[in-house]
């Protein structure tokens, strides 16, 4: 089994906990892992992205070449197509509709969802919305839509949100389970 992950999206929306969660799990399941990610914008809107790679064969480079990306998992629109360069022919996308407008040449959010639409595979929904009735966040809601396609078993994800976010209580453990369980139905 080989995953070749670009997660992308905006400073503040938790796409480095979702890799984190992700390379976990695989790491669970004995897996080899490679990340490089980019999360130097500690102010929120700025862009972040990371390269995950996990594979059940050794791995000799961390960033993923373009056009070989199985997953891009965006949690705002236009950074979706931003990486889209990295998207293999039979790739997914994995994306919020929500955007995120924090520049005043944002484009047409009706054009941009144009073209997510013209892609094969491409699951694109309001994961905000769904977040905001569990009081959680919209990245772990797109983590249980993305869990289809990374071919990790789902209890390993839930296992790697468990170890992660013990230490801050049983609440937001099972919030966030919430969450990814809504995106996995979500679709």
């Amino acid at each position: 089994m080989k995953k070749d992950i670009i997660l992308c999206g905006v400073g503040g929306d938790g796409i480095v906990s979702v890799a984190k969660i992700i390379s976990d799990a695989a790491l669970n399941l004995g897996m080899n892992v490679k990340q490089s990610e980019i999360h130097g914008m500690s102010q929120r809107g700025g862009s972040v992205f990371s390269h995950l790679r996990i594979s059940s064969e050794p791995i000799f480079a961390d960033v993923i070449p373009e056009g070989k990306a199985d997953i891009i998992l965006s949690s705002e629109p236009m950074e979706a197509l931003r990486y889209l360069p990295f998207l293999s022919a039979e790739g997914c996308v994995i994306t919020n509709s929500d955007p995120f407008i924090n520049i005043t040449n944002y484009p047409d959010i009706e054009k941009v969802n144009a073209e997510l639409k013209k892609l094969k595979k491409c699951v694109s929904f309001n994961a905000n919305e769904i977040a905001k009735q569990l009081h959680a966040r919209g990245n772990m809601v797109l983590l249980g839509a993305a869990a289809p396609y990374l071919e990790i078993d789902f209890a390993e994800l839930e296992k790697a949100i468990k170890n992660i976010f013990g230490r801050k209580g049983e609440d937001v453990v099972n919030t966030n389970i919430a969450a990814i369980r809504a995106g996995r139905d979500a679709k």
